[in-house]
């Protein structure tokens, strides 16, 4: 196995995903490891679940830095210190300017709480709702310039039920998001999806061949039982 490649998440708050991914990396056989975790505040939930798995933590704030521009160098010289060869965003709330992405352009992911390139931005779920969408889901995409418009890798999709609310569909989202991110990441760790031309290029990869009838239909009622003794009577 060639080695892993070297992954520092972002965050800001409770790193559910970074949760995800370094759970997946737990694994020797994964092909990234996560080696760094950096939070734009200090009040992060994350930064305590990734200590206490043993990665190294760092808090860069904003309001410690006169510009974003200057916000912006300090996690890249923290990035390089880390030695990182990807970066993943992990609920980082704030964005990331031009020479920032640029450099990292290729290397760094994101994951989306929506089926891009519906719903970029915030609220994804309560507007979901609002526009009556039946089918819902989240995105791994490569971050560029534009937010949330940078080439997808993979997504997931759940149903929206009767009777969802916010919170309900977004635990929904939520737990195809932790099996998602940790599938697309390892993708890029091992180039088998990579970013050309404006597009994500799939090489050396087979899809699952059951993945290719698998359908999620929404609403999906409940089947009554078969009345077995009433098919006896109208079956010649």
């Amino acid at each position: 196995m060639s080695a892993r490649k070297r992954t520092v998440v972002l965050i800001s708050g409770r790193g559910s995903n970074m949760t995800a991914l370094i759970a997946a990396a737990s694994n020797p056989d994964y092909p990234a490891e996560i080696v760094g975790v950096i939070s734009d505040r200090a009040n992060a939930a994350g930064l305590g679940i990734a200590a206490a798995r043993g990665i190294a933590t760092k808090v860069i704030s904003r309001a410690d830095h006169s510009s974003k521009e200057a916000h912006d160098g300090a996690i890249d010289a923290a990035l390089v210190s880390f030695g990182a060869e990807i970066v993943a965003l992990a609920g980082y709330m704030r964005i990331l300017g031009a020479r920032f992405v640029e450099k990292w352009l290729g290397r760094m992911i994101n994951i989306h709480p929506a089926l891009l390139p519906a719903f970029k931005g915030l609220d994804t779920h309560a507007r979901a709702l609002r526009a009556g969408i039946r089918i819902h889901g989240c995105t791994v995409h490569f971050v560029t310039l534009d937010m949330d418009d940078g080439p997808i890798i993979a997504q997931a999709a759940v149903p929206v039920m009767v009777g969802d609310n916010e919170d309900t569909l977004a635990a929904r989202v939520l737990k195809a998001e932790h099996r998602l991110y940790p599938l697309a990441l390892g993708l890029v760790a091992e180039g088998k999806a990579r970013m050309e031309g404006g597009r994500t290029v799939l090489a050396h990869f087979a899809d699952d061949a059951d993945n290719s009838t698998s359908v999620v239909m929404a609403p999906d009622p409940l089947r009554e039982e078969t009345d077995l003794e009433h098919l006896a009577r109208i079956t010649p």
